[in-house]
């Protein structure tokens, strides 16, 4: 759910364009109206709720370090949906967190 959150917030924020201090207040203002931004912090509310679900059944320093799996599914959707470029640094650098999630969650 954070990745969809942070999907439909930067498809939000593509609509809104560069906030500036001319136009901050009216960007406040488009965050309520704008359906995408609507959607991505509904799906963060979601997440919010299916996690505190998920730590009912499993231990905190389980939970806690998976759900860093989030940073390989954002460079994920910025890559396909976004044409952000992945430098070899940002790749080692999930490359190390996945690596870290596997020895966290590994016989837990």
């Amino acid at each position: 759910m954070s990745a969809a959150g942070q999907f439909f917030l930067k498809l939000g924020a593509l609509k809104l364009g560069r906030v500036s201090s001319d136009n901050l207040v009216g960007h406040l203002r488009a965050i309520l109206t704008t359906p995408e931004l609507l959607a991505g912090l509904s799906c963060y509310a979601l997440g919010a709720l299916a996690y505190i679900l998920l730590l009912t059944r499993i231990k905190l320093s389980v939970a806690g370090p998976a759900a860093s799996l989030i940073y390989l599914f954002s460079v994920g959707l910025g890559y396909f949906f976004f044409h952000e470029s992945i430098p070899l640094s940002r790749f080692l650098g999930l490359s190390l967190i996945l690596m870290g999630v596997a020895l966290v969650v590994w016989k837990s």
